[in-house]
């Protein structure tokens, strides 16, 4: 269960990096559910897709995603619970120019017919909660 759960979010470093949301998608389930770090909430892999690829093609297209390895909390042998922190590497397409991000991502992924996907996503970004400015983790 792990290694197959640890090559969600390594294809999810793997095809931001690429900028292939098609790849990107496919790390979902057709019903899945995706809320960004702005609070926009989409539903199916398809506003997943078409969302992600309205970035991509702007602010996005220059930038690249780490993604650190997940923190994984099984619920029994079809679901679990992943936590993984992402530094987001904006570059000089991004209207605040090149700048760092630090998100944490819950998602919850299922296995159906074999297959592990993502059935719900929520991204958060790192932030002084008095402040409300971003912050970036000590790494």
């Amino acid at each position: 269960m792990v290694d197959q759960l640890t090559q969600i979010t390594d294809q999810f470093e793997a095809s931001w990096n690429a900028h292939e949301m098609t790849v990107f998608g496919q790390l979902f389930h057709d019903d899945a559910t995706f809320v960004n770090r702005y609070a926009t909430y989409w539903r199916g892999v398809d506003q997943i897709v078409a969302g992600h690829c309205a970035i991509h093609d702007s602010i996005y297209r220059d930038s690249s995603l780490r993604v650190d390895p997940a923190d994984i909390d099984p619920i029994d042998d079809d679901a679990a619970i992943l936590h993984f922190w992402t530094r987001l590497s904006a570059g000089a397409a991004h209207p605040a120019g090149p700048h760092q991000a630090d998100t944490l991502i819950l998602a919850v992924a299922t296995r159906r017919n074999g297959d592990w996907r993502i059935q719900a996503a929520q991204n958060v970004t790192l932030a002084d909660p008095r402040t409300g400015r971003e912050l970036l983790r000590a790494s």
